[in-house]
């Protein structure tokens, strides 16, 4: 059943903790958003937009950061991979690498304070990219990312469903992270974060709930899945090293195919009640009547070939869709 609601199940225990589950963590990037990032705008400092976009790409383009690809795309440069030298990923900052003598460094406002690099820092809602040439700021780029279109609704099933407390987990700076979680109706976030810094969130919040859910896509999720009670990963988009720690994978990549899975946990769980209920109820009665000489051997084959036979009858309406 999990199937057809293009979802993968790694085992039927992980449907008993799903139901109990009241806290969820949500990664931003690829799996509340595309992940799916645009240049949208170009700032430079004293050379062409041409130029900056192209300066960016070159550095950009040994990473496989989805930030990292849009600008690769959009400089559309063929870049001699020989004389890229000395290229270094920050996680949750930037690259540096050096190219042809120049040293190009491309990230953040965190990794430009911490080589102590004088820029214009740009308050925007989007993700904001500054690029510097030989410890000179030279420019910006603006990269917007778009929600997905069953976001909100999914969110909002997942209250309805039980989850009474669910958190967004991001590198994204305060006015990002702010702006996609209000749109999407999350009271709860943590922005700013490198992937040290949601291990340790983690912690914290599985310390105060009964059961966690963390739903990431990328390989920086990877430790919040493995450290949640359910790690849930994005099929269509997500990384091999999250779908192989996940316990649960969404092959469509929508968070309304989880709410389903959820519904279907319920419904199972309300029927392997009904059957149980069921089948201890009719092998009492038959045992009682048993006792006082009324049963014979036909009710005691009832009892349990009879039994079996309508417990398995009523199960098939899992398959049964509402």
């Amino acid at each position: 059943m999990a199937g057809k609601e293009k979802v993968l199940v790694k085992g039927s225990n992980y449907l008993d903790i799903l139901i109990n589950a009241d806290t969820m963590v949500l990664d931003k990037t690829g799996t509340i958003t595309k992940g799916t990032f645009e240049v949208s705008d170009i700032i430079t400092n004293e050379i062409t937009k041409e130029e900056l976009i192209n300066i960016a790409g070159i550095a950009e383009s040994m990473s496989n950061h989805p930030i990292a690809k849009s600008i690769v795309k959009k400089a559309n440069i063929e870049i001699d991979s020989d004389s890229l030298e000395n290229f270094e990923e920050i996680p949750g900052m930037g690259v540096i690498a050096k190219y042809k003598e120049d040293e190009i460094v491309v990230g953040n406002s965190k990794i430009f304070k911490n080589k102590k690099i004088e820029f214009n820092e740009i308050d925007d809602e989007n993700a904001v990219v500054y690029i510097a040439k030989n410890n000179k700021y030279i420019g910006a780029i603006i990269i917007s990312d778009v929600i997905k279109e069953d976001s909100i609704v999914a969110i909002k099933e997942f209250k309805d469903n039980g989850i009474k407390n669910i958190y967004m987990l991001t590198g994204d700076n305060k006015e990002i992270a702010n702006k996609v979680a209000n749109e999407v109706g999350i009271k709860n976030v943590f922005s700013n974060l490198l992937p040290v810094d949601k291990v340790e969130t983690m912690q914290n919040l599985k310390e105060k709930c009964d059961k966690l859910i963390a739903i990431g896509d990328g390989i920086n999720d990877s430790p919040l899945l493995a450290l949640s009670d359910i790690g849930v990963s994005i099929g269509n988009t997500g990384s091999d090293l999250a779908i192989e720690t996940s316990d649960i994978v969404i092959m469509d990549g929508k968070l309304s195919s989880f709410n389903k899975l959820i519904k279907t946990a319920k419904r199972t769980k309300r029927i392997v009640k009904q059957n149980i209920y069921f089948a201890i109820a009719i092998k009492i009665i038959v045992l009682a009547l048993g006792a006082i000489g009324i049963s014979t051997m036909w009710e005691a084959v009832f009892a349990d070939v009879g039994v079996t036979f309508i417990t398995v009858i009523n199960s098939l309406r899992i398959l049964k869709k509402r």
